[in-house]
């Protein structure tokens, strides 16, 4: 049985890119690929069938937009997918805003946040509404809304997400089941 060749450590890889090592780019690119790819396709997956907006389509153009912000000062892995997420969160609402405008209110993205944000028996939620109902709860509690960008969004762990905002896994739990309170209830206005 082959040995396995242990991963490189994320954090310097990240690091090194910001400085201007293509090689770290390319060891960095599959590591992450994984993680981005399942984020993405759970974003996709409450998707009616034959959707023009891929997964693979998703995680390409997050990729795109990461290289292109090079000159980002990489703290870490968290740090990482937490840029990720939020890029990720951006372009599903573009592409939302851009079908809505095309098909006059038809045919917007949906997202279901029965399984990510366990609010249970909740239809799927149109994904602009998501984005404005974050930027408002963004007003009035900046961290709570990036939890939900974060773990949402990104697929961020407990964890991850408290290793980016330099928080406890405490208070991500709590901002996260705050959150996701007032979310349901703005969603259902």
């Amino acid at each position: 049985m082959p040995l396995r060749q242990p991963r490189p450590d994320v954090t310097k890889l990240l690091i090194a890119w910001g400085q201007g090592d293509q090689s770290a780019l390319e060891q960095l690119a599959p590591i992450v690929h994984d993680q981005l790819h399942r984020t993405a396709r759970g974003r996709m997956a409450g998707e009616r069938q034959g959707h023009s907006l891929q997964a693979t389509a998703l995680v390409n153009e997050v990729y795109v937009r990461l290289i292109q912000g090079r000159s980002v000062n990489w703290q870490n892995r968290a740090h990482f997918l937490a840029v990720a997420a939020r890029l990720m969160r951006r372009i599903l609402v573009d592409f939302a805003r851009a079908r809505r405008y095309q098909k006059r209110g038809a045919g917007g993205i949906r997202v279901t946040l029965a399984d990510d944000l366990a609010l249970a028996d909740e239809p799927g939620r149109d994904l602009v509404a998501l984005h404005e109902a974050l930027e408002t709860l963004a007003r009035h509690d900046e961290r709570k809304s990036r939890v939900i960008e974060m773990r949402f969004f990104g697929g961020l762990t407990v964890e991850e997400t408290a290793e980016a905002l330099h928080v406890s896994p405490d208070t991500v739990k709590r901002d996260w089941k705050l959150a996701k309170a007032w979310l349901l209830r703005e969603l259902r206005q």
